[in-house]
């Protein structure tokens, strides 16, 4: 099976893909992933991770993580989300993955279609750039990995909201949970976390 992701944008500047996981959970961070992969990377596997089995995603966290050129991860916690907006907080969640790459990239391509400029360094991004480029898919595989293993253990402290399933996403089991049970301390204020007729129980 051969995916169809391209390797790179540009081969003669060192490339970092970026993306974010978790913009439209009720609780817990958004973290957000910094890939700068090899020239000669490729993998079958790899895709858009959100296309993905978990299993694969576990297989491919572990061959980016000892396979790339560089590679790092970042969060910025609920608290923030609610103080910056969403938005905000997935692009800061980005600079900081950017900023703890051990290599410093010369060109960053970004999933979606915001980003702030980080560091005069230039950038393009990319609507469904995660099912375009290896770089960004790899990110997206990180990020999506590393958030789901946190969510998982956050669940360990909060078993009612079973965020190991659901993994802080708004599922009706989750809602459900919310209105037996109140927001925690890691539930996004900001947000609806409830449809609008409960809206009154907070």
């Amino acid at each position: 099976m051969k995916n169809s992701l391209k390797p790179f944008l540009q081969t003669n500047r060192v490339e970092a893909g970026c993306d974010e996981a978790g913009r439209g959970c009720l609780a817990g961070p958004v973290f957000a992933a910094a890939v700068i992969l090899p020239l000669d990377f490729y993998h079958p596997l790899l895709n858009d991770s959100k296309q993905m089995t978990e299993k694969n995603r576990v297989v491919l966290r572990e061959i980016i993580e000892q396979n790339a050129t560089a590679w790092s991860v970042a969060s910025v916690s609920n608290e923030e989300i609610d103080e910056l907006n969403i938005l905000r907080a997935s692009i800061a969640a980005m600079h900081r993955a950017l900023q703890k790459l051990k290599k410093k990239p010369e060109f960053i391509l970004v999933d979606g279609n915001r980003f702030y400029p980080y560091k005069k360094i230039p950038h393009q991004c990319v609507i469904k750039g995660d099912a375009t480029y290896a770089s960004i898919a790899a990110a997206s595989v990180l990020a999506k990995t590393h958030r789901d293993e946190f969510m998982e253990k956050l669940a360990e402290k909060f078993p009612e909201y079973n965020w190991q399933k659901n993994k802080g996403y708004p599922t009706k089991a989750h809602r459900d949970a919310i209105r037996e049970y109140g927001q925690t301390p890691y539930h996004r204020v900001s947000f609806r976390l409830l449809e609008e007729e409960q809206l009154a129980l907070f």
